[in-house]
């Protein structure tokens, strides 16, 4: 056995939140397909065993979809829909739910065992288990988001969906961190600097911008508005304003594509003058300063890939670029605010 006072560091348990990282990332793509493909109502019940196994047989395939005929969606939106249609949907959630209980084992088995093994430096448990709470969170927030489609909505509540997805995007931030943590064992020494403030907030618009992102997905919001860089040939869009303060933050799909874009154009100019910065520092060490450069051209590609998926009307796999891009945005940026500490 690996003793917690010989050793600051472990790297299979680095690897081992390495690879939940990834498995994260696989679920947020789905979860984007799901979402694009309006496919995450078509499972009405929460089944966090059972639900495991799809429908078997004909009969399990059928009484899946009367579920389904019964909320708005389809009564609205769907009328009429066959069953091989419904089963096309159906795989998208189905899939979604099963890589949320793959990334609960992917965690709790590796955990467990290295727990009993002695295995995790000791100043990291803490952490894990609050990533292994935030994972399990995930999952009661993703059924209350999926419940809010089916009584009143045709489609998930779009706050809902952006807490979600946040918390999502925490999670893999938290893995890529608590990975790094593991694989190199404490800093030797931290030294204050201007550069850990800068690095934490770049990481925080980018977060930021993740859940403005969320919200014109929660409203389909990409789905008007598709030139650039005007909106309708206008500067600002015609419905900003929704009947009240919450109604134009979050469900005016004038105003939450508005603020994506305005959001995107400061992240852009901020990113690229911090890459600029961080070469010139003679504070950051060769590695952050790498890592600024990666950001500076990440961010560049994720600005010209928001404004195709916008003008092309979003589709799906232009859709889901944007999505995993955003997704390393913010694991650079994590690994950006990682590494200034470290001298």
């Amino acid at each position: 056995m690996t003793s917690f006072l010989r050793s600051d560091r472990s790297r299979p348990v680095a690897i081992w939140l390495f690879a939940v990282a990834l498995l994260v990332l696989a679920m947020v793509v789905v979860g984007g397909a799901t979402r694009l493909t309006d496919s995450g109502l078509s499972i009405t019940q929460w089944k966090p065993v059972s639900g495991a196994l799809p429908p078997m047989s004909a009969g399990d395939w059928n009484e899946e979809f009367a579920r389904y005929r019964e909320i708005p969606q389809y009564q609205q939106l769907n009328k009429g829909m066959s069953l091989e249609a419904f089963k096309a949907i159906y795989w998208w959630e189905w899939s979604h739910r099963l890589l949320g209980r793959l990334v609960g084992a992917a965690f709790a088995v590796p955990f467990a065992y290295f727990l009993i093994r002695r295995q995790i430096p000791k100043r990291l448990i803490w952490r894990c288990a609050v990533l292994f709470g935030l994972g399990g969170l995930q999952g009661l927030v993703g059924w209350w988001m999926v419940a809010s489609g089916l009584s009143d909505r045709v489609s998930v509540a779009p706050e809902r969906l952006t807490l979600h997805l946040g918390l999502a995007f925490a999670l893999l931030a938290g893995l890529v961190w608590t990975g790094l943590d593991a694989w190199t064992g404490a800093p030797r020494q931290t030294v204050p600097s201007p550069w850990n403030l800068r690095a934490f907030g770049l990481a925080g618009l980018i977060y930021v911008q993740i859940l403005l992102g969320a919200l014109v997905a929660g409203n389909d919001a990409g789905l008007v508005y598709n030139d650039w860089p005007l909106m309708n040939g206008a500067l600002f869009p015609k419905d900003y304003a929704g009947a009240g303060l919450w109604a134009t933050l979050a469900h005016s799909q004038g105003a939450v594509q508005l603020h994506h874009r305005l959001m995107a154009y400061l992240l852009l100019i901020v990113v690229l003058a911090s890459a600029v910065a961080a070469q010139r520092s003679r504070y950051l060490p060769a590695g952050a300063k790498a890592l600024a450069l990666v950001l500076g051209g990440v961010v560049v590609i994720q600005a010209g890939l928001g404004i195709a998926t916008l003008m092309a009307g979003v589709p799906l796999w232009l859709g889901l670029l944007h999505q995993i891009t955003a997704a390393l945005l913010l694991a650079f940026a994590t690994a950006f605010a990682w590494r200034v500490r470290r001298p």
